[in-house]
């Protein structure tokens, strides 16, 4: 269990590394503190008097506890090259992240750099923690995907004051929005679009959509698969779309399935689109238990053309995600932002995001009605 004096000393650590507290700006008086934290002086001055210790705080005699200048500290600190990249993702030992990290690692290795890898598990609270020892720590860079990118970020002040600092970050896969980063992105609407159209145009009418609602590659994704539908001029079942928070990806995905299936067989799906390759394999499993075929019974599209798309029994047509290709470019712009970053001359104009264009791969796991 976390002692008291530790909560306390985390909580003014953490207003200090998300620029709440500004160099040389008092902070909040013991007796404020004492009745936020609902402890004693003795534990706040405990917690007071370590971040004293460790150059976090310092003390002016009767006028209070201030935020200290850290800049000389860090200034020094990088006189000797550190040439540290971190990599912060939602996740790193699954589906396609191993491909993205290898293509990153392998670029800025060879340029003599080491990376450093944090997980989020697409967790904002993980996402705090990690930007906190990057800010507390000294990265040349930081390579970022977005945690639940479609929903307000509640760590934004974090990636203010990695801008404040000049410390230079790009995001993979998705965007914060309001922050306006350099970022490498597939055409997710796009991606849906193609997923879509590809079964209207083998004669499916009646298609089903899972997407992920708090990442904006499934909001994007389940844009593109209504813009196929409008396009074709193909009315839209709204109980044929399905929505799901990463916390429910394992479970509500597969029930709402279940639950289309038990309809009447004219009002059944002949069609599946799917957020990505991970989850088709999850619908796969739902059909084979209930005795379907594919693609005889009911056609089934993937989106990032993962090693999943061809270790099963069924080869799943799916969209192509640039994996490698990502996480290459990545490494060649961080590094070139750390360049400028280190001639005191950031330049955004000299290197632009990137949009990927999606390409369906068809395999056989879709077929015309």
């Amino acid at each position: 269990m976390e002692t008291k004096y530790n909560i306390v000393k985390q909580a003014i650590r953490s207003k200090i590394l998300d620029g709440t507290f500004q160099p040389h700006q008092k902070i909040n008086s013991e007796s404020e503190l004492m009745k936020q934290f609902s402890v004693s002086r003795h534990t706040v001055r405990l917690a007071i008097g370590e971040l004293v210790n460790q150059g976090w705080l310092y003390r002016e005699q009767g006028a209070g506890t201030f935020c200290a200048d850290r800049s000389k500290e860090e200034s020094l600190s990088t006189i000797e090259e550190q040439k540290n990249i971190a990599i912060i993702t939602t996740y790193i030992s699954d589906y396609i992240f191993p491909s993205i990290i290898r293509g990153v690692e392998s670029y800025l290795s060879e340029r003599g750099y080491h990376v450093s890898l944090f997980s989020t598990n697409n967790d904002h609270e993980n996402e705090r923690r990690f930007l906190e020892k990057i800010l507390a720590q000294h990265f040349d860079g930081v390579i970022i995907e977005p945690t639940k990118s479609a929903i307000s970020n509640p760590n934004i002040n974090y990636f203010l004051n990695l801008e404040r600092k000049h410390l230079p970050y790009i995001m993979i896969n998705a965007c914060y929005d309001g922050l306006e980063p350099l970022s490498l992105v597939v055409d997710d609407e796009k991606g849906g679009f193609l997923q879509t159209e590809h079964l209207i145009e083998l004669g499916h009418k009646n298609i089903a959509g899972f997407f992920n609602s708090d990442d904006s590659q499934g909001i994007k994704r389940m844009e593109g698969y209504l813009k196929a539908h409008r396009k074709h001029q193909l009315p839209i079942n709204p109980n044929n779309i399905i929505k799901y928070k990463t916390e429910e990806k394992t479970i509500k995905p597969t029930e709402e399935l279940e639950n289309l299936l038990s309809l009447p067989s004219k009002n059944r799906p002949t069609g599946l689109v799917c957020y990505n390759d991970e989850l088709a394999i999850a619908l796969l499993n739902v059909l084979r238990k209930k005795n379907l075929q594919v693609p005889d019974d009911i056609s089934i599209v993937g989106f990032d053309n993962s090693f999943l798309a061809e270790v099963s029994e069924v080869k799943l047509t799916t969209i192509q995600h640039p994996k490698s290709e990502i996480g290459v470019k990545a490494g060649e712009i961080i590094l070139e932002l750390v360049k400028q970053s280190k001639r005191y001359k950031p330049n955004k104009a000299m290197v632009e995001s990137i949009v990927f264009e999606p390409e369906l791969i068809v395999r056989n796991s879709t077929k015309a009605r």
